[in-house]
């Protein structure tokens, strides 16, 4: 329209191996980026000469450092203009062979990064590790022993087809043979959002499901009442039927009865219907992630995430039994005698879930103590029963017999109590807040019966530390993603970050300038960021804690939005900065980032100082010195360390997360020595000598 050209910069890419890892932990089905370098120099081609056909629209300028693409693509434009870019301090011998009298007339710019060193640094380091690589040209032309042919090859002989590189797998086979990687949404195409909201219509239009006691598969009945959503507190998302003490007598005797034939079918058994579970709730994930965003808030990312969780769970657990618990382990000895040891199942588990993640601690503390070989009774939030029920009919139509799995919905106080003051109970996997597990562990240890182990996973007042030297873009993007993602209701979410001194008003300023970016709203819509919290009582806690960071400390940044709290249970993130860490004893669970500053000679003292609150599950730091890593590994015993990246989103099988450090008693969920601790020990010796001899040494040659 304004009759002008355009100039156009083509450049080969770069950060292609993010791409990789990203659609690798999203659990896409292929990549959005080539895998093979001949097939982005062949694409790179392709596309120059899409630019010189629009030579009247378009002012081709091609960034490269390659001789053959730079040959190729002058021997393409004949008689058009274009321009050659090189980055400043690069590529300085290849063009001097190539512009200049008697060469080329054709314009090379120049082009440089401008900005601070601490700006500046990762992009530089980023260039030379590309052209460091062995596959690059850079590297190649500066290495004397390498061919002048090869140098100047093109990409066609090695692009004869553009499937993947051989040695990188897809994100479907990430694990190899032993589980598939589970499937994911891609929230950026159009037909996933459709689809997505073709469910909710879908959803809105089926029968309200009702959450009751289930025992040996039968429904039964007991005191009802109604599942609100907090999204809007007059939304009817179902009802829930709470068990009775007389439901918790009967699961127990036919679990107890169930339990030696379950443990008897071995791992591999198990491992099967564990996998048909995992199929299950893969190919019903849509219909899940509505559930969670009505009953739970979850956004669709969160909802993806969740399922994708679940999944992997009962993956890894099933792959686990069907390695370790099948055989029984040869252990060495003297002659004359075989000694081997073997796991089995305890007996009945007691399992209860949060109402943080519904479906994927729920599955997991299920799928873990039934791949044991343990018949296992489930309590569930009170919050979301009816995500925790379809879970459970789907690990019946899975294949696992009723007898073996029971549901028993109702308040902690009663049926929790009930369930853990019980002596028929052999062991307990609960997830939750700190003083829950505290009296868990004194019912079970009050008992006059054998001694149960308790798996807990709580809380923490986790940290993140970041230095004068860490990328400030990075730090920020992983600060909102760990402290305002899931409406801030993670036991792993950041709840402080201590930040130094000397930049401590510039990333301040850019966490509450991305704090703008955050969209607040119902969790069904792609385009939000932050969900309700889960009930009125969570949100009154959250508004008692402010009134009191507006009195003593300074609230940076608040945002609000009227007509959502009006509607729903809705708290907007917020940004505090406060004058000591004293003002902060105990994990606010919500959507609440507090900012503590600091000396660099006081940092030791400050990690010293949140250490000394007496628990925390995941801690954050951001530095690229090793000896800033290690110095607060050593001071601050949290379970879960990450560094320079977020402190949320833990892998099954490759992140395994938990209550080790001071929050829990471990082990950690979606690891190898999870399964150990549902499972007891046994030992068989036999004196083989007593047959008659050693029959290994009577055939000895």
């Amino acid at each position: 329209k304004a009759g002008r050209r355009m100039p156009v910069r083509l450049v080969k890419g770069a950060y292609w191996d993010s791409e990789i890892k990203k659609a690798q932990v999203d659990g896409l089905a292929g990549y959005p980026v080539f895998t093979r370098k001949a097939n982005t120099d062949l694409s790179y081609l392709a596309c120059a000469r899409r630019m010189f056909a629009a030579h009247d629209a378009l002012y081709p300028m091609f960034a490269t450092h390659n001789a053959q693409t730079i040959a190729a693509i002058h021997r393409m434009a004949a008689d058009r203009d274009f321009e050659f870019q090189r980055l400043h301090g690069m590529g300085e011998h290849l063009y001097a062979e190539v512009i200049g009298p008697d060469r080329l007339a054709v314009p090379c710019r120049v082009y440089a990064p401008v900005g601070s060193h601490e700006d500046l640094l990762p992009y530089l380091v980023r260039r030379l590790l590309e052209n460091g690589a062995n596959t690059s040209f850079v590297h190649s032309f500066l290495d004397p022993d390498v061919p002048v042919e090869d140098v100047a090859r093109g990409p066609f002989r090695d692009a004869e087809t553009i499937d993947r590189h051989a040695r990188i797998s897809l994100p479907g086979d990430l694990y190899g043979e032993e589980r598939p990687n589970s499937k994911g949404l891609d929230l950026a195409q159009a037909r996933v959002r459709a689809s997505l909201a073709k469910a909710f219509r879908d959803f809105e239009k089926s029968e309200p499901i009702t959450a009751a006691p289930l025992v040996n598969g039968k429904l039964l009945d007991g005191a009802a009442h109604q599942i609100m959503s907090p999204v809007d507190s007059g939304e009817y998302v179902g009802t829930a039927v709470d068990a009775s003490v007389d439901d918790v007598n009967a699961a127990f005797e036919i679990a107890i009865a169930a339990q030696p034939a379950w443990d008897a079918r071995g791992g591999k058994a198990r491992g099967a219907i564990l996998r048909a579970m995992g199929d299950a709730l893969e190919a019903d994930m849509e219909r899940l992630i509505v559930l969670m965003a009505r009953e739970a808030g979850k956004t669709l990312n969160d909802g993806i995430a969740e399922v994708r969780e679940a999944v992997d769970f009962c993956r890894y657990y099933a792959a686990q039994a069907e390695r370790e618990f099948d055989s029984d382990v040869r252990l060495p000895g003297p002659a004359g005698e075989t000694n081997h040891l073997g796991l089995k199942g305890r007996g009945v588990f007691v399992c209860i879930s949060p109402w943080n993640f519904p479906l994927a601690i729920f599955v997991g503390q299920v799928a873990a103590a039934l791949a044991a070989g343990n018949a296992v009774i489930a309590k569930p939030a009170e919050q979301t029963p009816l995500v925790a029920f379809e879970a459970v009919r789907m690990f019946q139509k899975a294949g696992l017999p009723a007898s073996v799995l029971h549901f028993l919905p109702g308040t902690g106080e009663i049926i929790g109590a009930a369930l853990t003051n019980d002596p028929r109970t052999q062991g307990v996997a609960f997830t939750g807040s700190t003083e829950v597990a505290r009296a868990i562990n004194r019912s079970l240890a009050a008992r006059e019966t054998a001694i149960a182990p308790l798996i807990a996973e709580t809380g923490g007042l986790n940290g993140m530390f970041v230095d004068t030297t860490a990328l400030r873009e990075q730090v920020v993007d992983d600060a909102i993603m760990s402290a305002f993602g899931s409406a801030g209701q993670r036991c792993s979410a950041l709840r402080i970050i201590f930040v130094p001194e000397d930049t401590a008003d510039e990333l301040i300023e850019s966490l509450a300038g991305a704090m703008d970016e955050l969209q607040l709203g119902d969790p069904m819509d792609p385009a939000t960021d932050v969900g309700p919290v889960i009930d009125n009582e969570q949100r009154e806690l959250l508004l008692r804690h402010m009134e009191r960071m507006e009195a003593a400390a300074k609230v940076i940044k608040k945002i609000d939005d009227v007509e959502l709290s009006e509607r729903g249970f809705f708290f907007g993130p917020a940004l505090v900065e406060l004058p000591s860490l004293d003002m902060l004893d105990r994990e606010v669970f919500g959507p609440i980032l507090h900012v503590v500053r600091y000396k660099r000679r006081d940092v030791g003292a400050i990690a010293r100082e949140l250490a000394a609150k007496g628990y925390g599950l995941t801690l954050g730091i951001h530095s690229r010195l090793a000896s800033f890593h290690r110095q607060i590994q050593s001071i601050v015993p949290a379970g879960n360390v990450y560094v320079n990246r977020n402190m949320v989103g833990a892998v099954v099988g490759v992140q395994p997360f938990g209550g080790e450090g001071l929050s829990g008693t471990g082990p950690k969920a979606g690891g190898p020595h999870y399964l150990h601790r549902f499972a007891g020990e046994r030992t068989v010796t036999i004196n083989i000598a007593a047959q008659g001899g050693d029959p290994e040494l009577l055939n000895l040659s």
